[in-house]
């Protein structure tokens, strides 16, 4: 359990946390919410221990392990996949030699009373609990299926991690952070390099993580699928919720509404006490009286209502002109890189009006044909063309990386608009929340967020009867994304969207596009009815289904007699029971041996021995365990 109490945190002038306290069990699954900059990853890196305090504290057990996934990746990139996704299993082998370290020490001093050898003893016990809590030869089993979870294929293993993008490469750091297993995840925005499938297998992996997950994100159905617990960070205060995001918007509507009834009270009995002082003090008599009655005001704690969420930008698209019936159509288009290929032989067709999503796991060519359509990109073979009239809004994945960081957000506007929309350029930055002297910030200082608003505002400074969007959800806050959604299915034109935020697709789109190796597959309906079309949760099982059949087949093959089914089980039963019996026995000494008066007992060396032993005994039959279960998955 961590136990965080009268804590505070300032930043020169400004407060980031005001005797805020919270307490985190062991099996919590918890959503951070707040807006940006509210102080999420500040909570985050306060529980790292890499920011301290003003004021308060936070407890945390020695034994508990805490594991975080950091965007600054540390991985040998000359291992092969495999090779560095085992490197999840070295804090633990370092324990293991830690334990026979400290168990030779023992027996070997008489110093039974001292501090270093109580301290020894109890180090063993500790760094024996956690390994306990941490089996990891049935870790280590789960490899494979982690790593597939996240995407990656048999032939990926041997690999070379430099082989694979930054995005792939955070996988590999995820598939270690599980694999590991600490007592609590702390994850920051761990959807944005995941596409659906991905996504859709972790959440069902962290609603049944036996640890703690603390979550930062901005993916509305991956916090209502993971979590059971909202945190909101608002105004340097914490308010904590029982329930998943949805619910807790719902509650959060109602202590608004009480919040903002109070503030409104409280103002009129301020307003009314500063006009009783300014009439007193104008009185010698009760100057006294006057100055008493501000120095009570001055005490009293003000509530305060942040406005900020009640705030979103106002996003209208402007009316599409007219084009062609047909307004994109793609006939056998092929693409490869250098000799991978991308695409194979896909044909796509969008008519006027239609709005449809693109689909499926990253690398499989969705931004690739986005690219090709908007010309940024060239074919191989095949045919491509545009329908009459058709003109093309496009919003990149990467788009907000694209503005030019030295200009100001007013430049940024004049230099990309044409004479008929200059006069307009400020009425539409504060539409997207850019008003009075935030027009004049420099790109470079502005928010992840704040340049995703920009970077909107600016497409709209171009007339289109077509939309491209390529994840135009990265960076935009739970409120912005549903601004966003919402004026684009008021929008008339045509559209295109590469998106792996379900809730966002979520009725937006009439059809989904798959793209599965090197093809395309089209279903006549939103996400929603692609997800209850493949009859899954996890998209991912659509790829091991055959391989899994054949499984089966193969063990329906090699079936085992009733006989033979019941002498596995009685073995299964005798080893389990031999554990059971020496774990009791270990656990026993090791209550012995924290006793102060361990060391007076004759025979306190055999007991480290026996101790040892038992040990070593507890490996064996581990090992003969897992080698039955073995032949129970191979058989039944």
């Amino acid at each position: 359990m961590i136990n965080i109490s009268n804590l505070s945190l300032y930043f020169g002038d400004r407060i980031i946390f005001d005797n805020i306290g919270i307490t985190i069990k062991d099996n919590d699954k918890i959503g951070i919410v707040g807006r940006n900059g509210a102080g999420k990853t500040t909570l985050f890196k306060i529980i790292l221990k890499e920011l301290l305090p003003d004021n308060g504290q936070i407890l945390i057990p020695n034994n508990q392990t805490i594991g975080y996934l950091k965007q600054e990746l540390n991985l040998n990139t000359n291992n092969t996949v495999i090779e560095e996704t085992l490197k999840a299993f070295d804090e633990i082998h370092a324990m293991e030699d830690e334990i026979k370290s400290i168990e030779n020490k023992l027996a070997e001093r008489e110093d039974y009373e001292s501090k270093t050898y109580l301290q020894l003893v109890e180090d063993l016990i500790s760094l024996g609990d956690i390994i306990k809590n941490h089996d990891v030869g049935a870790l280590q089993g789960n490899v494979e299926k982690v790593l597939k979870g996240l995407g990656f294929e048999d032939r990926d293993f041997k690999r070379k991690v430099n082989e694979f993008s930054g995005g792939w490469q955070i996988r590999i750091e995820l598939a270690k952070l599980l694999l590991r297993q600490p007592d609590y995840i702390l994850l920051d925005e761990p959807t944005n390099h995941l596409d659906i499938e991905a996504i859709i297998w972790l959440e069902d992996y962290l609603q049944y993580y036996p640890g703690a997950v603390l979550l930062i994100s901005h993916d509305q159905r991956f916090l209502d699928n993971v979590t059971k617990r909202t945190i909101e960070i608002e105004n340097a205060k914490i308010f904590d919720y029982a329930a998943p995001y949805s619910k807790f918007v719902e509650l959060r509507k109602d202590r608004r509404k009480k919040l903002i009834a109070a503030y409104s009270n409280q103002q009129a009995i301020i307003k009314q006490k500063e006009k009783t002082i300014a009439r007193f003090m104008a009185k010698a008599t009760k100057t006294k009286l006057a100055q008493s009655m501000q120095k009570q005001l001055d005490k009293m704690e003000r509530i305060q209502v942040d406005e900020f969420d009640t705030k979103t930008m106002k996003l209208k698209f402007p009316p599409a002109e007219r084009s062609g019936l047909v307004v994109v159509k793609a006939d056998k288009l092929t693409k490869h890189f250098g000799e991978v290929q991308v695409l194979n032989e896909v044909d796509l067709i969008l008519e006027r009006g239609e709005k449809i999503s693109f689909v499926g796991q990253n690398g499989q060519g969705k931004t690739t044909l986005a690219k090709i359509i908007i010309n940024k990109l060239n074919y191989d073979k095949g045919e491509l063309k545009l329908g009459h009239n058709v003109r093309i809004g496009y919003y990149a994945q990467n788009q907000s990386d694209q503005l030019d960081t030295g200009l100001t957000v007013l430049e940024t506007m004049e230099n990309n608009s044409s004479i008929e929309t200059r006069t307009k350029i400020r009425k539409i930055l504060g539409a997207f929340l850019f008003s009075g002297e935030d027009v004049e910030k420099k790109v470079f200082v502005l928010s992840g967020g704040e340049k995703a608003r920009l970077a909107l505002a600016v497409m709209l400074l171009r007339p289109f009867n077509f939309l491209v969007l390529d994840e135009p959800t990265n960076h935009l806050d739970i409120l912005s994304k549903e601004v966003l959604k919402q004026a684009l299915m008021d929008y008339d034109g045509s559209m295109i969207v590469v998106s792996h935020d379900r809730e966002f697709l979520t009725n937006l789109t009439e059809k989904t596009v798959e793209f599965r190796n090197h093809k395309l597959k089209t279903f006549l309906g939103d996400i929603n009815y692609f997800l209850e079309k493949r009859k899954i949760d996890d998209i991912r099982n659509i790829e091991f289904r055959t391989k899994n059949k054949d499984k089966e087949e193969k063990k329906s093959e090699n079936k085992l007699s009733y006989e033979e089914r019941k002498s596995i089980k009685r073995e299964l039963s005798k080893v389990e029971k031999k554990i059971e019996k020496i774990e009791k026995e270990i656990e026993a000494l090791e209550v012995e041996m924290l006793n102060p008066d361990f060391h007076k007992n004759v025979d306190a060396n055999d007991k480290f021995k026996k101790h040892n032993n038992l040990k070593s005994e507890l490996d064996i039959e581990m090992s003969n365990w897992e080698k039955i279960q073995e032949q129970i998955d191979k058989y039944y």
